[in-house]
């Protein structure tokens, strides 16, 4: 087994001692073209001025996440913007679907809480095509930060057993209220709630709105990214007017709280000096010529002046990612209260681009390759319950630090034979469903179940690797294997549902 450290991108590294994790790792620059990304600048504005963008939360190869308020409400959403492409954007309309049936099938259900909620959806049209947009309630990082956190060791198990509740209790809601599967159930995909978010997220905002130009609907916008239509989801076919978005400040989305005017307008020349350098622009006639808004997110600046941006084309930049980070948010800054932030943790699933009805009659692969159920492997019929085998395989990560499953290819077999070898290994079974129900059965096993192409297998009992390999207590690892075992049944139609394993004691127990 390998450390996820070893084996995942790091989209979510460096945190920040103040309130937001930064990233090192953006989407690509050539991903903004037709059919790709929309470009976004910090104040721009969407869904007839309705959102206004404050600043970026992160990005996926299918869309990129802003954090916004609205005007409507005056509360903060995350706004996510799907590429153009046509594949891309039928899938959001999907999505869509999937989460409005999430939103009004039972909200009275205790798992309802635990799945991230869609609020609004429309279309914005840009420069690259006409792009699906969605907003949802702002959250924290992912369960992959909180791996870090921990420095790949394993989360306190007091933790993991309330995270795992909550996540089984949202998926016991998918599965039976909503007949949803979500099929890409990983840490990355889990997100931590936060609570009072709304309160600290105006303080920051209230201050970057102050110096931003009031909206008027007659200026023309300096950049031709920036100018766009919107138009609900209901329909593709309505001619909206053009929004336009202001120019913004380059002090826009800086913290200026406490600074003399003075102060201001050194910092403001500073700003403004190293964009001209970042951007090539010119200085004709005493005036800034600038072919882009200001992309200076407000996480980019903490007691000075950090990069504006990360990369640049034709005067647009990709604006770092500043994902907020819970505890600074709940702790006076202590290492002891950061981790009694955890103690009361509340998560939802989130990233539903990939989920399908359960209905339905499956055996295209899903999942990502480390939680990827047997069955799928093999090209059998999938169902809710290749989501229970994720979830198994994630409690384990979150438990050590490690992946349970981590196949790698050698010169005579790939890395699905090596997958269903180590599935073997461990849950020492070898049901006909895997060596004769799947489509691609025949092209691991032979027709006396055995491998075709790994001869020499070491079985091993997944209470030793916990006991053996981590260290667990023997009655701890008892309880535990006999916890995640029925989740990791192979024969797909005997493990175990969310709903059954909510009543393991190893749950319950404190």
């Amino acid at each position: 087994m390998k450390s996820t450290a070893e084996c995942t991108d790091d989209s979510e590294s460096n945190y920040s001692d103040v309130v937001s994790i930064h990233s090192d790792d953006e989407e690509d620059l050539e991903d903004y073209r037709k059919g790709g990304y929309h470009p976004v600048c910090i104040g721009d504005r969407f869904n007839h001025d309705r959102y206004i963008v404050v600043r970026k939360l992160g990005w996926g190869h299918f869309s990129t996440v802003w954090l916004a308020q609205d005007t409507k409400t005056h509360q903060h959403v995350a706004l996510k913007i799907v590429k153009a492409a046509s594949h891309f954007t039928q899938s959001a309309l999907d999505e869509v679907k999937l989460l409005e049936k999430v939103n009004r099938a039972n909200p009275e259900n205790a798992g309802w809480q635990y799945i991230a909620q869609l609020l609004d959806h429309f279309w914005h049209t840009g420069p690259n095509g006409k792009h699906v947009c969605m907003t949802f309630e702002v959250l924290g990082e992912s369960l992959l930060s909180l791996i870090k956190r921990f420095n790949y060791r394993g989360i306190p198990t007091p933790i993991v057993k309330r995270i795992s509740r909550q996540i089984l209790l949202g998926l016991d809601y998918l599965h039976r209220e909503c007949g949803i599967v979500h099929t890409d159930l990983k840490p990355e995909n889990v997100l931590v709630w936060i609570p009072n978010v709304e309160e600290y997220l105006q303080k920051i905002t209230n201050d970057s709105l102050h110096h931003m130009p009031p909206f008027n609907e007659n200026m023309t916008t300096p950049s031709n990214h920036a100018t766009a239509t919107t138009e609900t989801t209901e329909s593709n076919e309505t001619d909206e007017p053009v929004t336009e978005v202001p120019p913004v400040s380059v002090l826009s989305t800086v913290d200026t709280t406490g600074m003399t005017k003075n102060q201001k307008k050194k910092l403001k020349k500073k700003l403004k000096k190293k964009q001209a350098e970042a951007t090539g622009t010119t200085t004709t006639s005493g005036n800034k010529k600038s072919s882009t808004s200001t992309a200076i997110g407000a996480s980019d600046i903490s007691n000075g002046l950090a990069n504006l941006s990360l990369s640049e084309s034709d005067g647009f930049k990709i604006i770092p990612s500043s994902i907020l980070d819970f505890t600074s948010i709940l702790s006076d800054g202590s290492k002891d209260d950061d981790l009694k932030a955890f103690d009361k943790i509340t998560v939802k699933i989130a990233d539903f681009g990939n989920a399908c009805w359960l209905d339905g009659d499956y055996t295209h692969i899903i999942q990502t390759r480390q939680y990827r159920s047997p069955e799928v492997i093999v090209g059998a019929k999938w169902t809710d319950r290749a989501d229970i085998w994720s979830m198994a395989c994630m409690v384990f990560e979150l438990l050590t630090g490690e992946f349970l499953f981590d196949p790698r290819a050698g010169s005579k077999y790939n890395k699905d034979d090596d997958h269903l070898a180590q599935v073997i290994e461990l849950m020492r079974v070898v049901p006909r469903s895997l060596t004769m129900g799947g489509e691609y059965s025949s092209e691991f096993f032979n027709r006396n179940g055995e491998l075709r192409h790994i001869k020499k297998l070491r079985y091993r009992r997944l209470r030793d690797v916990l006991h053996d390999s981590f260290l667990v207590p023997p009655a701890e690892a008892d309880l535990l294997s006999s916890f995640l075992s029925p989740m990791l049944e192979v024969d797909a139609d005997k493990r175990i549902t969310a709903h059954e394993v909510l009543n393991h004691p190893w749950l319950n127990e404190e």
